[in-house]
């Protein structure tokens, strides 16, 4: 498993925050991964990449993506150099449905998706 002490390069961090089978294949491609982590993890982490002012891009598997916290729902509200989003559940794929698609219907109606 890769941790951020483990990471050398200069620039952007991608980071993963979900299920042992989730993680697992994000590992293979170098990502730093935090398998089966809990909404304490994704707090603990968030708050580290905030105070060593790090860039990432973090993925969290969708139950922790909606569980909210300080550091989330603050770096979700302030954009910037972390970027958080979401991943859907590996073993419920197409029971997945993002945020934004709500948005989107909002804006364009009912039908938009469709």
């Amino acid at each position: 498993m890769r941790r951020e002490a483990e990471i050398s390069s200069g620039g952007a961090r991608l980071v993963v925050l979900g299920s042992a089978g989730l993680t697992e294949g994000f590992s293979l491609i170098g990502a730093e991964v935090y398998p089966d982590a809990d909404h304490a993890k994704v707090e603990e982490v968030l708050a580290l990449l905030v105070k060593d002012g790090s860039e990432a891009l973090v993925l969290l598997e969708s139950n922790l993506a909606h569980a909210g916290g300080h550091w989330l729902n603050r770096l979700r509200n302030e954009g910037g150099r972390i970027v958080v989003t979401e991943l859907p559940p590996l073993s419920a794929p197409h029971d997945y449905a993002p945020a934004v698609d709500d948005v989107v219907r909002a804006v364009l109606g009912p039908d938009a998706l469709k």
